[in-house]
């Protein structure tokens, strides 16, 4: 059997490799990135580096040939539908028996603005024939990564959520649950909401407090504020409009999917916050 991960070398396929080579030997794992010099250490760890492009489709049926199984890793890109139904056709071409396919949470009913493509590459794997799984993640708490430090010089949690509750959870945990179902077996056809612990911004703010031994707050704004902050930090209207957009998203509950999924995937409990947080306060 062999295993393909796409986009193996961002943040991350990179875990889910890293934890891949704890579950199989490494000559069942394969990759597909777009330049394989940036892969070299994996190969040199045995595992098979393939050149494939979401934007190439000759690359990737080139990149799948012989691959039982394969993690489609969502693209970043704006074309990324396209991209994702080029994956899914080539995976098709190539004999491919399993798709697992990292989501958004609640794909289809979502109201943040990314989750139009995730409903329509879910469909777009559905009607392929070939046996999935979706992987709904939730939010990563990396996410906050910026907000979290600039709480070190003093700064609140700045927010436009409210009192919704968001599934935070660490990225190694979305990707230790992606590489249990590419090696594990009954997962056909299966839909994974991937979430944390749901809480506040209000909560988090307490966990940081508890991490940094200073007091945080939590500031929630308005939506007008929030994107009027955002331009004040150096990004363009259009961008802080983009990223404003997600709090509204959260305010209505968007990321509010309460699951066990992760921890059982994952086989225990998910990765506390607090490990998380000292680690990108550093």
């Amino acid at each position: 059997m062999t295993i393909l991960v796409t986009g193996a070398t961002g943040q991350l396929g990179a875990l889910v490799v890293e934890r891949l080579l704890e579950l199989v030997p490494a000559e069942q794992v394969a990759v597909s990135v777009r330049n394989p010099e940036k892969a070299a250490h994996l190969k040199a760890k045995g595992i098979d580096v393939r050149q494939g492009d979401y934007s190439s489709p000759e690359s990737l049926e080139k990149a799948f040939a012989g691959v039982e199984r394969i993690l489609i890793v969502s693209g970043t890109e704006a074309e990324r539908l396209q991209q994702h139904k080029n994956a899914v056709d080539a995976a098709k071409k190539a004999g491919v028996s399993f798709i697992a396919y990292t989501s958004v949470a609640n794909a289809p009913n979502s109201s943040l603005s990314l989750a139009a493509d995730h409903k329509a590459t879910e469909a777009y794997i559905q009607a392929s024939g070939i046996p999935y799984a979706f992987l709904r993640n939730n939010w990563y708490i990396e996410n906050e990564a910026d907000g979290i430090k600039a709480t070190a010089q003093g700064a609140p949690i700045v927010h436009a959520s409210g009192a919704a509750k968001i599934g935070w959870a660490a990225r190694r945990d979305y990707a230790h649950a992606a590489a249990a179902v590419l090696a594990g077996q009954g997962h056909e056809n299966a839909v994974y909401e991937l979430s944390g612990k749901l809480i506040s911004h209000d909560e988090l703010a307490a966990i940081v407090s508890s991490v940094s031994g200073k007091e945080v707050q939590a500031q929630n704004l308005d939506d007008a504020a929030y994107a009027k902050m955002l331009v004040g930090l150096g990004l363009p209207e259009g961008a802080a409009a983009f990223v404003t957009g997600f709090q509204t998203a959260m305010r209505e509950g968007a990321l509010s999917v309460e699951s066990n999924d992760l921890e059982k995937l994952l086989g225990r409990p998910q990765q506390p916050l607090a490990e998380v947080i000292a680690a990108l306060i550093g």
